[in-house]
């Protein structure tokens, strides 16, 4: 019997598929992503190239998809009731030590894609359009509620605010972002253009 031309992926425990993310997001903080291999990410999860190609495709999928798979909360799912709540919820997300490995995890990343168009494609799929869909959610829902004008021309930025923020804050102050840097921000950069 032939086989036919599409493939099935194999089905992983989700505790298996969260080993794998573990161990990518280890070996790319150790090596970076141009020195990241499949043969390394194989080694150290103890599986074959195969498996990890069929299942992701390629490193750039793997990598962008482990970085999801870490991200504590969909802040489309969150509603404290008030536009403040929602975004200042979001500081919590992430404790001040893993806001510091992550953004300097995405300052390497963002090195990394002028050299792999393919990165940032898989960046933008896992990664950039999920967050611009739930940063519209919490913001619709902030319109709904009459706390924002629907004509703001600050709606279509607010991720833009939030990610600079976190770039900003070791470029111009030389210190990790922390849950009451982005708490500060949020209450005099972000609101303030949202509700003016």
């Amino acid at each position: 019997m032939a086989e036919t031309a599409t493939t099935r992926r194999s089905r992983l425990t989700p505790e298996r598929e969260a080993e794998l993310y573990d161990a990518v997001l280890d070996l790319l903080r150790e090596v970076g992503y141009d020195s990241l291999t499949m043969d390394a990410v194989a080694a150290r999860t103890r599986s074959s190239k195969a498996t990890l190609y069929r299942q992701w495709g390629g490193k750039a999928e793997l990598v962008a998809r482990a970085i999801r798979h870490h991200k504590p909360v969909d802040m489309g799912t969150v509603d404290t009731g008030s536009l403040r709540g929602d975004l200042q919820a979001m500081t919590t997300r992430q404790d001040d030590c893993e806001m510091e490995q992550n953004s300097a995890l995405m300052r390497a990343l963002g090195m990394a894609v002028h050299a792999n168009p393919d990165l940032l494609t898989a960046l933008r799929e896992w990664l950039v359009e999920p967050e611009l869909a739930e940063m519209r959610q919490v913001v619709q829902r902030a319109v709904d509620r009459g706390e924002v004008r629907a004509d703001n021309a600050a709606i279509d930025y607010v991720l833009h605010m939030i990610i600079g923020a976190f770039v900003a804050r070791t470029m111009i102050d030389d210190e990790p972002p922390t849950q009451a840097f982005l708490s500060s921000y949020i209450d005099a950069v972000v609101l303030p253009a949202l509700v003016a």
